[in-house]
């Protein structure tokens, strides 16, 4: 919740754990669970954080315009931009781990690619900016899901 207050600290706290591929008993389909269990927290985080906001404002207490309850849905989107942001399939993003496997991509290459992910990622951001409106309209897109599906 610090976070609230420094938003430009978010993408800061996203730093890649450390694993092992030698520990994988399927090297293709454990990398792809690997990539995919940041994505997959952050929608587990946003539908909590959604969860809690609708039983915390039907509390017959008074809940002040300030109080931190109402920064849940906020931060219930940030989580879900995170996701939607980590899936573009461009390295050093979870979703360029799936996306080599899908397409059969050597380890060399995906390495060759990965070197210069952070400068493909930010030409991307500027050519393709329709790509990263498409991140937030989905992410928008499943917050409203989440509050229809809890009857908000």
């Amino acid at each position: 919740m610090m976070g609230l207050e420094l938003p430009i600290a978010i993408f800061g706290w996203a730093k890649p754990v450390p694993v092992n591929p030698s520990n994988y008993g399927n090297l293709k389909r454990d990398d792809i669970f690997v990539s995919m269990a940041g994505p997959a927290m952050n929608v587990l985080l946003a539908i909590l954080l959604m969860v809690t906001y609708r039983l915390a404002i039907e509390l017959p207490i008074d809940l002040s315009e300030g109080a931190v309850v109402h920064k849940l849905p906020l931060v219930a989107f940030i989580s879900m931009i995170l996701c939607m942001f980590n899936l573009i399939p461009i390295p050093p993003l979870d979703g360029s781990h799936v996306m080599r496997h899908l397409v059969g991509m050597s380890e060399e290459t995906y390495m060759q690619i990965a070197q210069f992910g952070f400068i493909i990622l930010l030409i991307a951001i500027n050519i393709f900016p329709q790509l990263f409106d498409w991140v937030g309209k989905t992410s928008f897109g499943a917050i409203q899901l989440m509050e229809k599906i809890l009857m908000f």
